[in-house]
């Protein structure tokens, strides 16, 4: 993986995090957590998509939108599991 890559990467992450944070509202995680929130969301959005058989464009807006879906998806989860406490 070259270094443009990576910061394509993480850059994707880093909005896709950010946006689902802003579409759940509640979820703020800072910059860091933004990445690895949208990056987890994309690896979600890469599973379950497929399943319901949602297929989404390429280009790096379609990956924002992905790892976005994944990412609400994620949060989705995890406000579940706090209240559930």
């Amino acid at each position: 993986m070259g270094l443009e890559s990576l910061l394509v990467f993480l850059l994707v992450g880093g909005v896709a995090g950010w946006l689902a944070g802003q579409i759940m509202k509640g979820f703020g995680f800072g910059l860091i957590g933004h990445i690895v929130v949208g990056i987890i969301g994309a690896f979600v959005a890469g599973f379950v998509l497929p399943i319901i058989g949602v297929s989404i464009g390429g280009g790096i807006i379609g990956s924002i939108i992905h790892a976005t879906i994944g990412a609400v998806i994620l949060l989705f989860v995890i406000g579940l599991v706090r209240k559930g406490r």
